[in-house]
């Protein structure tokens, strides 16, 4: 039951305790008032967790000084501190000593200082020896008294004592029965005055003259005394002094930093302070710093004040300069976590001294190496590189400086490419190569040749671009090179004469980038997307060949190589742009084995497998151009079609690519060293320089490098990029030549429904009944599609379908949309069959689909489903799927209105992108003859054709037997 009567008049007092062991603490009690308003001997003391009891009698701040002095009762401390359930008197009996106290005091005192601020506007009491609270009153001093030392030299000893001052009076405190109630900070309790003082005085510095006038320092200790005690004390306190001098001196200071080096560890920085002949660590903040000296038997106190705002700018100086602080020395290393593992953090401080050495000197810092440094340079490391153009390579004049020494690069060129840090100096001294050296001049060393003089070969005029963009090296370069890189700046080169056509402009800077190449004998690489017209551009290049070297008498035929399924279409692009370039075509089982009759043609047209068998011919021949379609072909450097090609001779070079990179960027390596042979280096080097960082690493300043070699060589314009110039729809007819097993299985068919046909036209059924000519030419277009859709099974290859499968890699690559037609249920099952064995997200829309809406929806807003599969009969109208750009129509329809419908899906209002129509059809089929037929009864069948039956009635006998021919 509580003693006070919360009801009653009552007072919140604080006391000063003294324990018997723990020494001076401060209690909060509740002290039951008399009837006079005086205090009863009715008390308690009061903690946090009773204070409620008498919240009408505490106020807010009560609360929390409460709060701070439950930690200075002994049930608490005990607890606190030791962790195991004691009562007091045996914790006391049993485990106190000096030693303990030693250790606890100071954070009791912690807690009496954190208190002091809130109880100087409380009442204070000092506590009785019986425990009464309010004994004796006590007044907590307004403003802290000072102290001042004093101390007398003579002859045989030096006497010393202290003396307080309070609001200008001096106290009397010697054999005043004065009481040390805290000793950090001291606070001391005189008569009935608590005093605190200036300056974080401690109390032990006043405990042994409470009792004593002096203290007396005889002669033969004074030296280690003043050394030990004297100098500390007037570091931080007002000393006054007879017998020796103290001087207060300042100077301005000078940073300085030593160098401290650590073999296999992290290698540090220390920062100093000199003020005049001085030298102060940073990181202590004592505002004066005192140096004692002796000259014969007189005493010098220095005592020199520090500028501590303007040393904690310089520290915040260096972190700013992405030092770390680690205590009170400084660490710098790569934080990148890609290349923690392979940098040396014992150079790392190097490499940081080497970039801000400049900066830091003009700012007045000074550098000093540390016993374990000094057989490093000190100081900033630069390269001074310049390039100059030559006839056929560029001259590389660089020489290095490390500090005051000056080395020729070149020398440097097997430290930086074995990823050698230390350089040996002629006089011994170790120069450290900074790290960002190994990225920036690696790849210019690494293609650079000459042992007394670098230079480079022309084609690694990308190389010199970077470092001309990159400021680390003054360029001088043929302007005409320089505009290697700005595609729409070349020169602009007439269209030839007799090309049937017109270039759009992005295909025009294409055709002068040809010829830019041509002018610096470069191998160049044209990657345009599917469907920008490479093909055009490149019958352009050929047809302005053939006219320039007319008018100069001479002729040579260049060669294309391609994928068989690719010929077709190249004859017939050559036929409409420009039907003057004579053709030979290399290719089936009985072409000609001797090539001497090619010189009478312009372009030889053949297939990689066909280039593979006859390379002992084609290697004797010298072209003019060698191009390769669809370069990606030979992307594997083992392969048979990559070694062929290698052996061709020819003046110049050129590939043609959508996706140079297939599966990885070790692909461009033998499509980049067939047309300019040395630009990436050997295949081993590019391995271990480009593709291990890029793909494994994602190091994309590797990713860069390798993008400024090749940069020069290969254009590259996206649909997007060139979305303006386009027309709104782009057609391409796209043919594939039938397979062995597809062909025969196509004439077998054919034959049988042939002579049926053509009886009936004879003798007239046909007119009666066209169903049979229906049923026959239906049977003959799914096999030109694909055999299994008539013989499920049918085991060997369609080309269409591989032809397909391969256009549609491409577009998926490069993030487009692509809707897929067909008449035929059965031939878009094909297709999901392989959608679904590779896992290709895609979309499926027939007459049998049920939830049409759900399907279109997720088609146009996953972006994860690229490709949406249609029959023409169920998706022909009715919808609107402008999210794809990309239409394939996998087999043409009687009716071209029908196609038109499909096309319509995605080429229609809300379109924002430039729509590419893609009609595959197999060369020597049927499919080709509809063509044929649509073309000449285009306007019939606009206005009359609707459904397949009436357009077979509206063929005549020669159409027909056109068909079956």
């Amino acid at each position: 039951m509580l003693r006070v009567d919360s009801q009653k008049p009552c007072k919140l007092v604080y006391s000063l305790a003294k324990h018997d062991f723990l020494g001076f603490l401060i209690e909060p009690h509740i002290v039951q008032l008399n009837q006079n308003g005086s205090f009863s001997l009715t008390y308690q003391r009061i903690f946090s967790n009773t204070a409620q009891e008498f919240i009408h009698h505490i106020a807010e701040d009560d609360l929390k000084l409460i709060k701070i002095l439950d930690n200075l009762e002994q049930d608490a401390i005990i607890k606190k501190y030791f962790k195991k359930n004691i009562r007091p008197l045996e914790f006391f009996t049993k485990n106190w000593d000096d030693k303990t106290y030693d250790t606890l005091r100071p954070k009791l005192e912690k807690k009496i200082a954190e208190a002091l601020p809130l109880l100087r506007e409380k009442e204070v009491f000092l506590m009785s020896k019986e425990g009464w609270p309010v004994e004796k009153k006590v007044n907590i001093t307004e403003e802290p008294a000072t102290v001042l030392f004093h101390f007398r030299r003579n002859e045989t000893e030096t006497r010393y004592f202290p003396t307080i001052k309070y609001q200008g009076f001096r106290i009397e405190f010697m054999f005043k029965d004065a009481q040390l109630i805290s000793n950090s900070p001291a606070l001391l309790l005189l008569e009935n005055s608590l005093y605190f003082f200036e300056q974080n005085l401690e109390g032990k510095k006043l405990q042994p003259f409470l009792n004593k006038r002096y203290i007396s320092i005889p002669k033969t200790s004074e030296h280690t005394y003043f050394e030990k005690f004297v100098a500390p004390l007037i570091e931080k306190h007002h000393v006054y002094a007879e017998g020796f001098s103290i001087n207060t001196e300042k100077h301005d200071a000078i940073p300085l930093l030593k160098v401290v080096y650590v073999p296999s560890g992290i290698s540090e920085l220390q920062l100093y302070f000199k003020y005049a002949g001085y030298v102060f660590p940073a990181g202590n903040d004592t505002e004066v710093s005192v140096r004692m000296e002796k000259t014969g038997d007189d005493y010098f106190f220095h005592r020199i004040k520090r500028s501590l705002k303007w040393e904690k700018d310089k520290i915040a100086e260096l972190i700013k300069l992405g030092l770390r602080k680690n205590s009170n020395l400084f660490v710098h290393f790569e934080v990148d976590e890609d290349k923690k593992e392979e940098s040396d953090k014992s150079l790392s401080i190097f490499d940081w001294i080497s970039e801000n050495h400049e900066a830091l000197t003009q700012k007045g810092y000074l550098f000093e190496a540390d016993t374990s440094a000094q057989k490093y340079v000190i100081g900033n490391s630069k390269i001074d590189l310049e390039i100059q153009e030559n006839n056929d390579w560029f001259d590389i004049n660089a020489i290095v400086y490390f500090g005051n020494y000056r080395i020729p690069f070149i020398q440097l060129k097997n430290h930086i490419l074995n990823k050698k840090r230390e350089f040996t100096l002629p006089n011994g001294e170790i120069a450290i190569i900074p790290e960002k050296w190994f990225s920036q001049y690696s790849n210019l060393l690494s293609f650079s040749e000459g042992s007394d003089h670098l230079t480079l070969k022309k084609l690694h005029v990308g190389l010199v671009h970077d470092f001309a963009n990159s400021e680390l090296a003054s360029v001088t370069m043929d302007r005409k090179l320089q505009r290697l890189a700005d595609f729409e700046n070349i020169e602009q080169i007439d269209t030839p004469l007799n090309f049937q056509g017109t270039l759009r402009p992005y295909q025009h800077a294409g055709y002068n980038w040809f010829h830019f190449l041509q002018k610096y004998n470069f191998g160049g690489c044209l990657a345009d997307d599917m469907g920008l017209g490479k093909t055009i551009q490149t019958l352009a290049l050929l047809q302005k060949c053939k006219e320039d070297n007319q008018k100069e008498g001479i002729h040579t035929p260049s060669l294309i190589i391609m994928p068989t399924s690719l010929i077709y279409n190249w004859i017939n692009e050559a036929k409409k742009f420009t039907p003057e370039i004579k053709i030979y075509t290399h290719t089936g089982s009985n072409r000609e084995k001797d090539i001497s009759h090619l010189s009478q043609f312009d372009l030889v047209i053949t297939t990689y497998g066909i280039s593979r068998i006859d390379i002992d011919l084609f290697k004797e021949f010298y072209f003019n151009y060698i191009i390769l379609d669809e370069s990606q072909n030979i992307k594997n450097p083992t392969s048979k079609s990559f070694k062929a090609v290698k052996q061709l001779k020819s003046r110049f070079k050129l590939i043609l690519s959508g996706t140079p990179v297939e599966n990885t960027v070790n692909d461009l390596w033998t499509q980049m060293s067939f047309i300019n042979p040395g630009l990436l280096g050997s295949q081993s080097f590019f391995q271990s320089e480009f593709v291990q960082p890029i793909e494994k690493k994602k190091d994309e300043e590797k990713a860069q490098k390798l993008q400024a070699l090749i940069k020069p060589f290969v254009m590259r314009r996206t649909k997007e990029q060139v979305a303006s110039e386009l027309p709104p729809k782009t057609e391409n007819l796209f043919y594939s030549e039938m397979t062995e097993d597809q062909a025969s299985f196509y004439e077998k068919t054919k034959s049988e429904y042939r002579n049926e046909i053509l009886r009936s036209l004879e003798n007239g059924e046909f007119s009666k009944s066209p169903v049979q000519m229906l049923q026959g030419l239906t049977k003959l277009r799914q096999i030109a599609n694909h055999p299994v859709l008539i013989d499920p099974e049918y085991t060997g290859e369609s080309s269409k379908f591989t032809d397909v499968i391969y256009k549609l890699q491409s577009v998926i690559e490069a993030g487009h949309k692509v809707l897929i037609f067909s008449q035929f249920v059965k031939q878009l099952e094909v297709y999901r069959n392989y959608f679904n064995e590779n896992k290709i997200a895609y979309s499926y829309l027939d007459g049998a689909t049920q939830n049409r809406g759900k399907v279109v929806e997720e088609f146009k807003t996953n972006e994860e489903i690229q490709v949406f599969l249609i029959s023409i009969k169920a998706g022909g109208v009715g919808l609107n799927l402008t999210e794809a750009d990309y239409v394939f129509i996998l087999d043409p329809w009687w009716n071209p209105a029908i196609e038109q419908q499909a096309i319509d899906r995605s080429h229609r209002i809300g379109q924002t992108k430039n729509v590419f129509i893609y009609k595959f059809i197999t060369k020597d089929t049927v499919e080709e003859k509809i063509l044929a037929l649509q073309n000449r009864k285009l306007n019939v069948a606009k206005s009359l054709i609707t459904t397949e039956e009436s357009f077979i009635k509206s063929l005549s006998e020669e159409d027909i037997k056109e068909i079956l021919g």
